[in-house]
């Protein structure tokens, strides 16, 4: 018997008998499905609260203090952005590929203890070369700048340098030294290497005044 069978059975409204059956009716399946989960209270409870709510007079929800809660929010975002920078999931990027003319999917530390290995065994030319590419990795690697096939090692300093200027003139002559040993048959000296290894170890370890990207 349904709900509305049981009210068109004559019985007196006020006796025990009625009333247990009007209970033992709305206890069945399909009327508790019907009644509102805990989720949907707290929705209604939560709508019924803003539209409650006044501002300057009005009712309805306050929509000029929920343009204040998103301008507070879009302000704390930017706040973020300048202090952190963009949000990576990795610092560290998995950079590789050419550098310099060559395909190189070494990590920056790689380079570098083959630059310090051949320098060791007095390869300076080598040692040289090897340190420039290590100093290119090591920055594509924290996302620095990149390094695409075509970019020439004076354009590679020229980018580092907008981003580490107290260092742009130790990076162009690091340049010029890799280019001379790579590209014109110049045998590397000591002094050249560790003139480039001081740097490389002073960029590594210093922040970057603004990220750029090259292509």
């Amino acid at each position: 018997m349904g709900l509305i069978g049981l009210m068109t059975v004559p019985v007196d409204p006020e006796s025990p008998e009625a009333q247990q059956l009007l209970l033992d009716e709305l206890s069945k399946a399909e009327y508790q499905q019907a009644q509102p989960t805990w989720l949907d209270q707290i929705g209604q409870a939560f709508s019924d609260w803003l539209q409650s709510l006044r501002f300057d007079g009005s009712g309805g929800p306050p929509e000029a203090l929920l343009a204040t809660i998103v301008v507070v929010v879009i302000g704390a975002l930017i706040v973020l952005f300048l202090v952190f920078g963009l949000p990576r999931l990795n610092r560290r990027s998995s950079a590789s590929g050419a550098l310099f003319g060559e395909n190189d999917d070494r990590t920056a530390e790689l380079i570098r203890r083959a630059a310090e290995k051949a320098a060791a065994n007095g390869d300076f030319t080598l040692a040289i070369a090897e340190l420039f590419r290590a100093l290119a990795r090591g920055l594509a690697e924290r996302t620095v700048l990149t390094v695409s096939p075509g970019t020439t090692a004076r354009d590679f300093a020229a980018r580092a340098g907008r981003a580490f200027p107290d260092s742009v003139t130790d990076l162009a002559i690091a340049a010029q030294s890799f280019d001379e040993v790579r590209y014109l048959d110049h045998e590397g000296t000591a002094a050249q290497y560790e003139q480039l290894r001081e740097l490389e170890a002073r960029v590594r370890e210093a922040r970057p005044q603004f990220e750029t990207v090259s292509a």
